[in-house]
């Protein structure tokens, strides 16, 4: 082999390792549409593209209600087959008086969502606008006096905030010139994306149990809240209530959360909370535990059928039967088995879509 050929060889053996390398190190970056949120309190992601593969057969589309049809019908978008991602952000908003409380949301949503007509349709509902980074940020009335703030970041890439203040999304707009590096992102992102299973449709890290707050603690000491109710002087990190059971931990406990898919036709369920000491993590374990017993005998007398509430019932006590509850060290890991007749189940129960058509994930 003589000299000019070894050169060669040396510079294509270069270039592969370092295309190798760069799919590699993309392969354990987060997706860009997380990587572009803003600094948080916790973070949810969903890959909807490979939930609609494993569930074709078990998801019918629900009829929209009037008003969302108009929407679908001016912008030619339908969330539910046109939304491939969603990267959300939940901000917690600490003052009583401010109408996101207790959750602020900031989203990036990726699919078929962007174009004119969706512009037409913002131009005409925006109350004002702003122009930021080259973008136009389209600032939407919504209910209870929250107002929504939309910018279309991509081809196929839009940001929604409905935080107080526009410096959510300013940052996400930020973000987005930098998005090209695999390991930007918040700070969030880089302390826990790294513990989230390969593979995984659908995940969260942080205080993502903000959402489901059972709302105790907002009126502060104690005092009363109207309507004849009696606020009790409970301590404002309040218990997560999913499902209609209160679950023993805290709306800001540090938690990551997986769905991936398993061998048998099912979805796996990762949940993995970090306590503040072993201590903790033993009795959070025991609750837990405790919790899945009764879950099981509450259930148990629910009726299973092939329609409707039915399929749902099969699919909880599905979830239940397989949940197991592990202490390692200071965190409790819980993993359980998700059976796609709960969620056919639950689609085929009479479904109201979003409030605004605009904000897909920030009407509840």
């Amino acid at each position: 082999m003589n000299r000019r050929t070894r050169r060669t060889t040396w510079i294509v053996a270069a270039v592969l390792a370092v295309l190798a390398a760069a799919i590699f190190l993309r392969s354990k970056a987060p997706p860009e549409a997380a990587r572009l949120l803003p600094e948080s309190d916790g973070i949810v992601f969903v890959n909807l593209k490979p939930m609609r593969v494993f569930f074709h057969k078990d998801l019918k589309p629900a009829r929209p209600v009037p008003d969302y049809q108009e929407f679908i019908d001016a912008t030619g978008i339908d969330w539910e087959r046109d939304l491939d991602e969603a990267a959300v952000a939940l901000h917690r908003i600490a003052d009583p008086n401010d109408p996101n409380r207790p959750v602020a949301y900031s989203m990036v949503l990726v699919g078929k969502i962007t174009g004119k007509k969706l512009n037409t349709w913002l131009d005409a509902h925006a109350a004002s606008r702003e122009s930021y980074a080259g973008h136009t940020i389209y600032n939407v009335p919504s209910y209870g006096g929250r107002t929504v703030r939309i910018a279309q970041i991509g081809y196929d890439m839009l940001a929604v905030s409905n935080y107080p203040t526009p410096e959510k999304i300013h940052s996400m707009l930020d973000r987005h010139a930098t998005a090209a590096w695999p390991f930007a992102g918040s700070t969030l992102l880089s302390q826990h994306f790294h513990e989230v299973p390969l593979l995984s449709m659908a995940w969260g890290v942080g205080q993502i149990g903000l959402p489901f707050s059972d709302g105790c603690g907002d009126t502060p000491g104690g005092q009363s809240d109207g309507a004849g109710q009696i606020g009790l002087p409970i301590p404002k990190s309040c218990t997560i209530s999913i499902l209609g059971f209160s679950l023993p931990l805290k709306a800001d406990s540090t938690i990551v959360a997986s769905v991936a898919p398993a061998l048998v036709g099912s979805l796996h369920l990762k949940v993995e909370e970090e306590t503040p000491s072993d201590e903790a993590a033993a009795s959070q374990a025991a609750s837990l535990n405790l919790l899945i017993a009764l879950a099981r005998s509450f259930t148990a007398p629910l009726v299973e059928n092939a329609a409707g509430n039915g399929l749902a019932n099969k699919g909880l006590k599905e979830l239940l039967r397989t949940a197991e509850v592990v202490q390692r060290h200071n965190r409790v890991v819980v993993t359980a088995r998700i059976s796609p007749s709960l969620f056919s189940g639950l689609a085929a129960s009479e479904v109201v879509p979003p409030e605004s058509p605009a904000e897909p994930a920030t009407s509840k």
